[in-house]
C-alpha cells in the first residue's frame, strides 16, 4: 500500500495583504456548514489554526498567522470569527498528496541475500 497518498481539504481566502488557508475535514462538510450554520465549527475545520502563505498561494509553505494579521485584515483576532470569514469568502480546494519516495525502512540494512 503506498504511503503518504491522503486527500487534503482545505479553503483559500486571497486576503487584502495577505493570502489565509484552513484546513477543512472534507469539501461537503464545508458545504453542509454552509447551508446549516447549526453544524459546529469543530465538524467542519481539521484544527482550530489559521495559516498564512504570504502571498504565495495555496499551495506554498505556511505559517500561522499572528493575531495583528488577522486583525488587519478581518477586524477582529477572533479565530472563530476570523475562520467563518473565510469559510464564508474563501475557494475550496482538494488535493491529494502524493505517494511519499524513499527508503520504508533503514533500519533493517540493505535486505539482501547472503
Amino acid at each position: 500500500m503506498p504511503r503518504g497518498n491522503a486527500h487534503q481539504s482545505k479553503v483559500h481566502y486571497q486576503g487584502k495583504d495577505e493570502d489565509f488557508v484552513i484546513m477543512v475535514d472534507d469539501i461537503k462538510a464545508v458545504q453542509d456548514w454552509k447551508n446549516d450554520r447549526s453544524i459546529p465549527l469543530a465538524q467542519v475545520v481539521s484544527g482550530f489554526k489559521i495559516f498564512v502563505t504570504h502571498k504565495h498561494g495555496a499551495q506554498n509553505a505556511y505559517d500561522a498567522a499572528s493575531k495583528q494579521t488577522l486583525e488587519n485584515e478581518f477586524g477582529t483576532n477572533n479565530e472563530d470569527e476570523c475562520m467563518i470569514k473565510i469559510l464564508e469568502g474563501g475557494t475550496l480546494q482538494e488535493t491529494e498528496a502524493g505517494e511519499r519516495q524513499g527508503t520504508k525502512n533503514e533500519t533493517m540494512g540493505p535486505r539482501q541475500a547472503h
